[in-house]
């Protein structure tokens, strides 16, 4: 096949990325031509075509696994899942958003293009199926993140977190760029079937070993996984609440299902190797994400180190090494995502006089003057904190039975210790939230960002718990379809 009729061939199985890159290209035209007229406009549409683009993957995945452009990308089961997750909940980001930046008068429509490229670029990290576009998929992501991290220009916490992450994202894409010129050295190719047969036949050796071990590090950083978690505290903290939930939420699956995709094809016949690492990080993560939390005033920072313990969970099912564990990790984000978005939407509707209130302190005695959002601050907390019978609790009891099962006792035990502690901190905000003398009164929120909340409430039980056999099926079947 020639490559013009091989990339024809290709286009039908690129329709959530056609589509997106489309609606990007369009809206830039229409903002720069509109400005913040459009800004509703394409907010709703970039909604829409987030939610669109999702159901697409998932209406037309394949049965098998089908390469595409040339055997840059693949159509599987693990992308058609992973897609689906990053698009609805980057809909959902984009939903607060707009309500968000329409209510504080920060309508720049930039805002809807930035959130879709990011998206593209997730969507390419996860049917990466060669060194090159996977760093194009990367750096895609990357080049908008950096834009939203310094999304308020005149604000100097904003501008120090895009600074933070941009300096610091640099340094990671040079580890992976590194890293990838180690594995292409050894192995001779780019391509991951032609990777996975080099290192079946023993190929590479310690060099190969050390380009994985930089790849591991520089997506350890995108997933913040500590220690390459530095960045995250200041970022969540200094950026716009609404990229905040967005930072929390999409790159945070498309990073994980990238790692199981390296990990589990071509790298998987040196599992001895890399598992070693990907317990360190996930033990690490899971212990630094809880204590550090223990001692946070300011709630973006408290649900920062929380995202970093929580990866740390996810990577706990990865480093089980067999079929259960990608399985697992998938999972547990699906059953994490709902009650990190929601608990974002309720710090977004977090206002006094105006100003964000954003620290455990504004929850004092929040059951008193709003009883339904303390109602909901308290379902989402019991979730991603994994008491049952929560979506959470299901999400942690499958990543722990999938290490156990491994052999990797030890880690359950450190990621149980690890969970015991993060419940501690969320007791501490419950214990605000329903027995503290009240704080001043807070404004109402927008009902946009209620409604995420409420349906993000909704999904942590009971909906996600009823539907959880089909969400095993659906993540086992990806995983079997991927091997």
């Amino acid at each position: 096949m020639s490559p013009v009729q091989d990339f024809m061939a290709s286009l039908p199985h690129a329709r959530p990325e056609l589509l997106l890159a489309g609606f990007a290209l369009s809206a830039v035209v229409i903002g720069a031509w509109s400005s913040e007229k459009a800004f509703g406009i394409l907010a709703t549409l970039g909604v829409l075509v987030l939610a669109v683009a999702g159901g697409l993957a998932i209406a037309f995945g394949p049965v098998a696994p089908v390469s595409i452009f040339q055997g840059a990308m693949v159509v599987d089961g693990v992308a058609v899942y992973a897609k689906a997750l990053i698009a609805f909940s980057a809909a959902a980001t984009l939903l607060l958003g707009a309500a968000h930046f329409s209510q504080t008068n920060e309508k720049r429509f930039e805002f809807p293009v930035l959130i879709t490229l990011a998206v593209l670029g997730m969507f390419v990290m996860v049917s990466a199926q060669d060194l090159i576009s996977l760093y194009v998929g990367v750096e895609l992501q990357s080049l908008a993140a950096y834009v939203l991290a310094a999304w308020r220009r005149d604000d100097a916490h904003s501008s120090e977190a895009g600074l933070k992450y941009f300096v610091l994202s640099a340094i990671s894409s040079g580890l992976l760029l590194f890293g990838a010129s180690f594995v292409y050295g050894f192995t001779g190719s780019i391509h991951f079937d032609a990777i996975a047969a080099a290192v079946a036949e023993g190929a590479g050796g310690i060099g190969l070993v050390f380009g994985l071990v930089l790849m591991l590090c520089a997506l350890g950083f995108k997933m913040s996984a500590a220690p390459f978690h530095m960045w995250t505290p200041d970022v969540y903290e200094g950026a716009p609440t609404p990229v905040t939930a967005f930072f929390a939420a999409a790159p945070k699956v498309a990073a994980v299902a990238l790692m199981a995709r390296v990990l589990y094809g071509p790298f998987e016949g040196v599992t001895a190797q890399w598992q070693q690492v990907v317990m360190a990080l996930a033990a690490i993560s899971m212990v630094w994400g809880s204590f550090a939390a223990l001692v946070q005033t300011n709630l973006k920072r408290l649900m920062a180190y929380s995202s970093i313990g929580n990866m740390g969970f996810a990577l706990m099912g990865l480093a089980a090494g067999t079929d259960q564990g990608p399985s697992s990790a998938l999972i547990y984000l699906t059953l994490y995502l709902p009650a990190n978005v929601g608990i974002f939407a309720l710090i977004l509707a977090m206002r006094r006089d105006g100003a964000p209130a954003e620290t455990v302190a504004d929850l004092a005695g929040l059951a008193q003057k709003r009883p339904w959002m303390a109602s909901l601050f308290t379902m989402l907390l019991f979730s991603i904190a994994g008491i049952p019978p929560f979506a959470g609790f299901i999400g942690k009891l499958l990543v722990f039975s999938a290490a156990v099962d491994a052999g990797l006792t030890w880690l359950a035990v450190v990621g149980a210790i690890a969970a015991v502690v993060a419940a501690a901190y969320y007791l501490r905000l419950l214990a605000s939230i329903w027995f503290a003398p009240p704080a001043p009164q807070m404004q109402r929120a927008g009902g946009a960002i209620m409604l995420t909340a409420t349906a993000a409430a909704a999904l942590t039980f009971p909906v996600l718990v009823l539907a959880l056999g089909a969400l095993q099926r659906s993540a086992e079947t990806a995983v079997r379809m991927w091997n």
